[in-house]
């Protein structure tokens, strides 16, 4: 057998030191924030079809979610589960401050710019904090008298995978 060369000693020490970084560090950066406009996020259930037009629209590390309002002033949900590509599209009622409820059967998911959350009846489910936010903030009273306005609050960029087959073309009604 022969003896390896100092160069193939140096490669096996640059590949070993590069799988020990991954196992260190993580596989792979995360893939991009998905692409998003004014009407929600493109090719996907979490987008406002026109007329309508975006009231409310984020995501959490688990959903999208799109709030909608037709020229007629009528709300409506639609929402996408990211792990399999499960969705909800309904009515939704606009509470004030910034949140937003929808009903589907026994569930109710209630969005506002910090969480998506599920409940059933009195039971919370699951809840979402949001990731990125775009639409109303519920109002907050500053801490003390004179104290000023309450601090703005930053909407966090952790960046989620781009729309799975099942949101493509999210055009439905």
């Amino acid at each position: 057998m022969a003896m390896p060369t100092s160069s193939t000693i140096l490669r096996w020490s640059v590949a070993a030191a590069a799988g020990t970084a991954l196992l260190t560090f993580g596989a792979l950066p995360a893939a991009a924030a998905p692409a998003s406009d004014a009407q929600g996020f493109i090719d996907s259930t979490a987008r406002c079809a026109t007329p309508s037009t975006a009231v409310a629209y984020g995501r959490t590390d688990s959903s999208r979610i799109a709030v909608c309002k037709s020229p007629d002033g009528e709300y409506q949900y639609r929402g996408v589960r990211v792990r399999d590509g499960a969705r909800l599209i309904t009515a939704a009622t606009a509470e004030g401050d910034g949140e937003f409820v929808a009903e589907n059967d026994a569930a109710t998911y209630t969005v506002t710019a910090e969480a998506l959350t599920v409940t059933i009846g009195d039971d919370v489910i699951r809840e979402e904090t949001m990731l990125e936010f775009h639409g109303p903030a519920a109002s907050t009273a500053p801490a003390s008298p004179g104290a000023g306005p309450a601090p703005a609050t930053t909407t966090p960029t952790t960046p989620l995978g781009p729309p799975l087959p099942a949101e493509v073309g999210g055009s439905e009604s």
